[in-house]
């Protein structure tokens, strides 16, 4: 169990069992706005647990925590190097830390001449009346300033802005850094820099221990033979993994390997499962699978593009990014694709979304809208009725009439994890249904008007009186668990969970789930996801690639599906056809109605005002990643207690309206004329 508070310490170091560490924010590898709060929190939780000791992690500004680990006042402080405050620190046994090297300009064409880690010197000598900007007190390598002249920034991100800015021609950077800033806070930088492989050097991570403390070597002891053991049954591998840290392989094959990044949900990994049929039927190819969950896999995909890492052959994209990256020229185009392929069997939704100026960048794996699930038995034990078409109202007031907290049954279960895709998917949804928008037609954010107001109110009224206990740790697949294991008696998500639902080999409401439509309120709510395979143009497998997505969209695709996991788990959503075969509306009582919703999508009104961008579930922007994974962070926060609606809303607004005007979407002037009566 991992606890993560922000408050100043007040008493001393907890006896026992309990380990009180301190850490500073440092995404991808912790923080506490990341999954389980980042790959380092999930290696120090594990690796004490396996002595039975569990730990509180408290977040400061880096020096304050130095400051109160060197002191004794914490058992210790994560992650540092071993070179941290010599003579006052014990330091644990090393585990995979960061990476720093050279970030620059993609049209620089310099390149090392030999490997930096063997002769650093003599690679880095092409740079002797060069610049690299460094931050000051911040990631060094030992004698870097005598080889290269350097200059100072206050942080990574002012370093960053220097660079793109030609200001220095390179920065030194940690590699991951580098992707989170300019995923995160800089998305307009993306495609127009590079990492320079190979990385200067890669530096370990520890556990540091105060000296004076005289626990600290049990401490240690007990930490290095957890990481010991994470070691040899791959925990430690597989948590890398999991954040998106290690997605090269080192495997030598005489095979073209292909790198697929793909969402891990029940149907990419049916499609894994499959995988080995089109290994069979091409020998010459290999298949190397990279697993994320959503949010993490978004940011290494865009991460790849963004520093022209070239890890990827294959990437598991939406609707919302393959007409941005079709246009930004990251994408392969899909021509000349085998008669055999039916490219008109595909529903006309699909093909629009996933085009770009008529010419189609990515193959839909499936489809989804969103629907309302329900307990039928529940409902009928409460004498109770879901409407087809029920409003926001009906849904909490069915919500608060069926809840069993004490016995682990939910009114309602709701996404609650934050992130654009994660969280906001609902939210942007549900503002529009209520009447509202992200922006006018000029631009200007609108987060502060009524409909945003009142969505929020009934999100945390759903989620902090009837919903799902820690609700922020829960997306998609955590609340498709929940409802297929009874726990929940309404959930509000995608129509592709039906599949899993209602199948009665992994769900245990397969017979007594029940389905409506989305809540509605001055519109119905609209929902259209859609997730397809795409090839980016840095990939040097692109004709094998190509072979794989069209086998795993096409129809014998969903006929080989259907002959091993059962026509009720085939991907839908993509394809007439799968819609014209009996055993499927048998077998998928909801078949029709998903088919229905997807071919709305678009005859229906969106928005009651007028907007300037595209999306029913996202704002179909670049810098939509970006911002409405901060404003997702807010909404967390109103769930998590820690911040109110109306002062969520403000931040939110300020932080969006920050990125449109240096976007350029708006400017100062613009925004001062609108202010006057």
């Amino acid at each position: 169990m991992l606890i993560v508070c922000c408050c100043l310490l007040s008493q001393s170091i907890t006896a026992g069992t309990t380990i009180q560490l301190v850490a500073g924010e440092r995404e991808p590898y912790i923080g506490q706005r990341l999954q389980n709060q980042g790959y380092v929190s999930e290696v120090v939780t594990q690796a004490f647990a396996l002595s039975g000791y569990q730990v509180e992690i408290t977040f400061y500004p880096w020096a304050r925590a130095l400051a109160l680990a060197t002191q004794g006042r914490v058992d210790g402080i994560v992650p540092v190097y071993q070179d941290t405050e010599p003579g006052t620190l014990l330091f644990s046994n090393a585990f995979p830390g960061d990476a720093l090297g050279l970030l620059k300009h993609r049209d620089d064409p310099f390149r090392y001449s030999t490997s930096p880690t063997a002769q650093l010197e003599k690679a880095l000598s092409p740079l002797a009346h060069s610049v690299v900007g460094v931050v000051r007190g911040g990631l060094t390598i030992p004698h870097f300033n005598q080889l290269v002249a350097t200059e100072f920034a206050t942080s990574d991100l002012q370093n960053l802005d220097k660079l793109y800015h030609g200001r220095v021609p390179y920065i030194l950077i940690d590699k991951y850094t580098a992707v989170d800033l300019m995923v995160g806070h800089r998305p307009q930088y993306i495609g127009e820099l590079e990492f320079v492989q190979p990385a200067l050097v890669e530096k370990s991570f520890h556990v540091a221990f105060p000296l004076q403390s005289a626990r600290s070597l049990k401490l240690l002891k007990a930490f290095n033979l957890g990481l010991q053991q994470m070691r040899q049954d791959g925990t430690l591998f597989a948590l890398r993994a999991k954040h998106g840290l290690l997605l090269s392989s080192d495997a030598q094959t005489h095979k073209v390997k292909l790198t697929i990044g793909s969402v891990d949900n029940p149907d990419m990994r049916i499609m894994q499962r499959l995988g080995t049929v089109f290994e069979q039927q091409h020998p010459d190819i290999e298949l190397n699978w990279v697993f994320l969950e959503e949010s993490i896999l978004r940011r290494r995909l865009l991460g790849d593009l963004a520093i022209a890492d070239g890890v990827f052959d294959v990437m598991t994209i939406g609707n919302f990014e393959t007409p941005i990256w079709a246009r930004r020229h990251w994408l392969k185009p899909l021509k000349q694709l085998p008669n055999s392929y039916d490219l008109n069997d595909i529903l006309p939704v699909n093909r629009a979304e996933l085009s770009f100026q008529g010419q189609l960048f990515a193959l839909p794996f499936y489809a989804e809208s969103a629907m309302t699930f329900y307990r039928k038995d529940l409902f009928a034990k409460a004498g109770l009725t879901m409407p087809k078409q029920p409003t926001f109202a009906d849904i909490e007031t069915l919500a608060a009439k069926i809840q069993d907290p004490t016995n682990k049954l939910y009114g309602i279960c709701l996404r609650g994890e934050p992130g654009w895709g994660g969280n906001m998917g609902l939210i942007t949804s549900w503002v529009h249904a209520m009447g509202g928008r992200w922006f006018d037609k000029q631009w200007q954010p609108q987060l502060l008007s009524r409909p945003w107001q009142q969505t929020l109110e009934l999100y945390q009224r759903l989620l902090r009186q009837y919903g799902q206990p820690h609700a922020t740790q829960s997306g998609f697949i955590e609340t498709l668990q929940l409802f297929a294991e009874g726990h929940c008696a309404i959930w509000v998500d995608a129509t592709v969970a039906a599949g899993y639902l209602f199948d009665k080999q992994v769900s245990n409401v397969a017979e007594t789930t029940g389905f409506a439509s989305q809540p509605q309120g001055e519109l119905p709510s609209q929902w259209l996801w859609i997730w397809a395979l795409a090839i980016p143009n840095s990939s040097k497998q692109q004709q094998a690639a190509q072979r794989f997505i069209e086998w795993a969209t096409s129809k014998s695709y969903v006929k080989l599906v259907a002959d091993h996991e059962g026509w009720v788990a085939v991907p839908p959503g993509t394809r007439l056809s799968t819609y014209q075969h009996t055993e499927y509306q048998q077998q998928a009582p909801f078949a029709l109605t998903v088919l229905q919703a997807l071919q709305q999508n678009g005859e229906e009104k969106r928005t009651l005002q007028p907007v300037p961008y595209a999306g029913t579930i996202f704002v179909g922007i670049p810098e939509y990643a970006a911002f409405g994974t901060s404003v997702a962070n807010r909404v967390a926060e109103i769930i998590d207690g820690k911040l109110s609606v109306d002062a969520a809303l403000q931040q939110s607004q300020a932080i969006v309206l920050k990125q449109m005007q240096q976007s350029g979407y708006i400017n100062t002037h613009q925004e001062e004329n609108n202010k006057q009566p």
